[in-house]
């Protein structure tokens, strides 16, 4: 019998080696231990009050994050895009008309910043910092270092910036930053491998237990690409497949659940699907993988506009999506962490024209409204300009 049972695990483990990393089968076992570990740690920690109370602020009612993290050869993409030329000054002057907008706060309750605009001041000489906290959003800071090729995998990423972290976050939090963000990718056509998602699992799991260490609460984000003309059901099995393994890393890394934020992509088919799926179906496959992979003592889930990342889908799809998630009670504070989806139609308002300020700043508190409607499942769509129709699909697209 023992015998039979050994052949059994093994056979069960040869089978799943695709994505367990021919771990052993037996993991499963361990996780009480760790957890046990983990409860022991959050008891403990220096950090571990402020960093549920930071969590639990940004994932209040009715407001979301604005992420303005892009690096500067990504932002100079969006001022290209209106014929402003990629310097500090530009760059300053589009970061200043989004984060000195009055009001914002009622909708927003998070910033992520590049680290360049964490140090930067108004022309006025008020740090960005202080403008968002007169606002109650708490300031957050991108952390990683971007991606890049992934030896022995099939031409996949993986993301650097674990070198140094502790140190650079210490400082970070000084300045006033109170979160964090570190993105990594998973391509479907790609595979993904069994490598590229270990990867990108573990080191999303490091960089959350650092950032805890050191006060900053982790905004959590493996996302899976557009790019592709997979069906929706192919991408929620490797959503799952990928949480599965984010969050086994999570707890081997003694992370406070209750003290980090996900930001997950939307279930969607792959932008290059002939068979589009409605908003309903989006909500009711990303709320199937959540609910399956996502533990409800993390306080929130702050979707990208893909919809979850910012990118793939139009302003309005992504509002529409984070509004059909919220039909029902969900588990976890369900809101948004939009870039392009927020920005969109305030880059092409403004111009780089000085005259077109306050306009830009009044199309910001439209859309960050019409998204705040949306985590309460209250949007309805109406009133919205043909400009904010329009898709922001871009293939192969690099942050």
């Amino acid at each position: 019998m023992a015998a039979a049972a050994s052949s059994s695990l093994g056979n069960l483990n040869a089978s799943s080696s695709q994505w367990l990393g021919r771990r052993p089968i037996n993991r499963t076992a361990v996780l009480p231990t760790r957890r046990l570990s983990l409860s022991v740690r959050a008891a403990a920690g220096a950090y571990t009050d402020e960093l549920v109370k930071t969590a639990k602020t940004i994932a209040s009612s009715g407001r979301g994050i604005l992420a303005i993290d892009e690096s500067n050869a990504t932002c100079g993409k969006r001022l290209s895009s209106i014929g402003l030329e990629n310097n500090e000054t530009n760059r300053q002057a589009y970061r200043q008309l989004l984060l000195t907008t009055p009001g914002l706060g009622e909708y927003i309750s998070g910033a992520i910043l590049f680290e360049e605009t964490l140090y930067q001041s108004t022309t006025d000489g008020k740090r960005f910092v202080d403008c968002l906290h007169d606002e109650k959003i708490v300031p957050g800071i991108k952390v990683d270092k971007g991606l890049v090729p992934l030896p022995g995998s099939n031409n996949e990423s993986w993301c650097q910036g674990l070198d140094g972290l502790a140190s650079r976050s210490a400082e970070y939090y000084k300045q006033g930053a109170r979160f964090a963000k570190w993105r990594t990718v998973v391509s479907i056509p790609c595979g993904p491998s069994a490598l590229a998602v270990k990867e990108a699992s573990w080191g999303l799991a490091r960089y959350a237990a650092i950032s805890q260490d050191n006060g900053l609460v982790p905004i959590v984000e493996p996302e899976i690409l557009l790019d592709g003309d997979h069906s929706i059901d192919r991408t929620l099995e490797v959503a799952e497949k990928v949480w599965a393994e984010v969050f086994y890393y999570l707890a081997e890394n003694n992370v406070v659940f209750e003290g980090i934020l996900l930001k997950p992509s939307m279930v969607c088919p792959g932008a290059e699907q002939k068979e589009k799926a409605s908003p309903e179906t989006i909500a009711k496959y990303t709320l199937k993988m959540l609910n399956r992979r996502v533990p409800p003592a993390v306080p929130g889930i702050m979707a990208i506009d893909n919809i979850f990342l910012s990118g793939g889908q139009s302003e309005v799809e992504a509002t529409l999506n984070l509004n059909a998630m919220n039909q029902s009670p969900n588990p976890w504070h369900v809101s948004f962490s939009y870039a392009r989806a927020l920005q969109n139609s305030v880059l092409k308002t403004w111009k780089g024209r000085p005259e077109n300020v306050v306009a830009a700043q009044k199309a910001l508190l439209v859309r960050a409204k019409a998204n705040s409607l949306a985590q309460r499942g209250l949007y309805t769509g109406e009133g919205e300009s043909e400009e904010a129709k329009k898709g922001m699909f871009v293939k192969g697209y690099t942050y």
